[in-house]
């Protein structure tokens, strides 16, 4: 009885409309239910495909790869000179090291959308043993630092992640090219003509067979004395906080330092615009998800309205006024659309486990995570509820305006 006596009038008008347009009732939130799942369902779906996809293209390459900026060609001539040349060519590109890159490198550990910046070395060698030889895409790198951009350790598949100064890492194609397995040794010679014995220390999975046939990991001292980079490096690998402001880093890095950064974004343009497709697409999907409901609430109580103008009337003529009309209206709105976005998530996650549960790898693992992450659920209630208000408040406008006398009248 306590309950009853503190409820306001205008939610005791509004459960009693709504208890009895029962069938009404169940069928608007049925459609409401049906459209929240499918924004459950699609957002996380799309959610999981997307970070599965992006950390696919980001397990081997850092978020921002910065390099030497490009050799370029400047003509010189007097000015009064008469006679061009009609035809500029190119220089060839060498490697060569980043200009002061120790003061980059402080420069990035400093700013902070930086996680990681490491030093690397790189460049092409040929690795021998007995009579084969193999080319082979060098890396030096320090363990420590860049196993946290790319993580070598976890793709060990025999041996273990150590780099001393005649210590490689080699890819498992290589290894199997080669014949060889931890503990062997191996002669990489750079194109200067230096010799270097390194010693297989581990075997990698890199995930892609031209990586696993070419790659290899040595220590940072060991490449620039290896390749002819002493003190120097010819890249400097970075992850940062929010990978998909890596392009506005970058160009900040570039604008700072003059040294040519290049973001993941940048060098996987047309993967980034499929991602977007996507996000587009899901944003499409939820907008005329909840035009759809807004439609199917406005609809029922636009009816409830034109069924109940009697009603009203009466209540009008008791003295309610307007706005206590209004809010019993809006009451419905927010209650068809809550407690359908609540039917609904329920519908959505259930939906999802199944399709996990059945969606499957030839090998029986999961395509690919999906979480379902409260805010998600926050989101979707919070949106069908607000789509229920708007859509509930025209009819509540009509209600309120109705006169009390011709209502009555009817």
């Amino acid at each position: 009885m306590a309950l009853a006596t503190w409820q306001p009038f205008e939610w005791i008008v509004a459960s009693r409309f709504l208890r009895e347009g029962r069938l009404q009732t169940l069928f608007i939130m049925a459609g409401v239910a049906i459209g929240v799942a499918v924004i459950v369902f699609m957002s996380a779906l799309l959610q999981g495909l997307q970070a599965n996809f992006v950390r696919r293209v980001l397990t081997a390459q850092p978020h921002i790869q910065l390099l030497p900026p490009k050799e370029t060609v400047r003509v010189l001539h007097e000015p009064d000179q008469a006679v061009h040349a009609t035809l500029i060519q190119a220089p060839l590109q060498r490697l060569k090291s980043i200009d002061q890159w120790q003061a980059v490198l402080g420069m990035l550990r400093s700013m902070p959308e930086v996680k990681v910046a490491a030093p690397t070395v790189s460049g092409s060698a040929l690795l021998l043993r007995g009579d084969t030889s193999r080319s082979l895409s060098v890396q030096g790198v320090e363990l420590e630092q860049y196993d946290r951009i790319v993580s070598l350790s976890e793709k060990i598949v025999r041996g273990r992640a150590r780099l001393g100064a005649t210590d490689i890492l080699i890819g498992i194609e290589l290894a199997s090219d080669l014949g060889v397995g931890i503990g062997d040794k191996l002669s990489v010679r750079a194109a200067s003509g230096a010799v270097n014995l390194f010693e297989i220390s581990g075997i990698l999975d890199l995930g892609n067979k031209g990586a696993n046939q070419r790659a290899g990991y040595i220590a940072l001292h060991s490449a620039q004395s290896l390749l002819g980079f002493v003190g120097g490096v010819t890249s400097i690998e970075v992850t940062v906080q929010d990978i998909y402001a890596a392009e506005r880093i970058a160009q900040r890095i570039t604008a700072a330092t003059g040294v040519q950064a290049d973001s993941w974004i940048k060098t996987n343009a047309q993967f980034f615009s499929a991602v977007q497709s996507q996000q587009t697409a899901n944003t499409a999907i939820r907008f005329f998800v909840g035009l759809s409901v807004a439609f199917g609430i406005a609809s029922v109580l636009v009816v409830s309205v034109v069924q109940r103008s009697k009603e009203i009337g009466i209540l009008r003529a008791m003295g309610i006024s307007r706005g206590q009309v209004m809010r019993v209206f809006l009451l419905q709105g927010g209650v068809l659309g809550f407690g359908g976005a609540a039917l609904g998530c329920l519908i959505g996650a259930a939906a999802l486990m199944l399709w996990l549960a059945y969606a499957r790898n030839p090998d029986g693992t999961a395509m690919f995570s999906v979480s379902l992450e409260p805010p998600l659920f926050v989101a979707a209630l919070a949106l069908a509820t607000l789509t229920g208000l708007l859509a509930a408040l025209a009819p509540a406008l009509r209600a309120a305006r109705l006169d009390p006398v011709v209502a009555i009248r009817g």
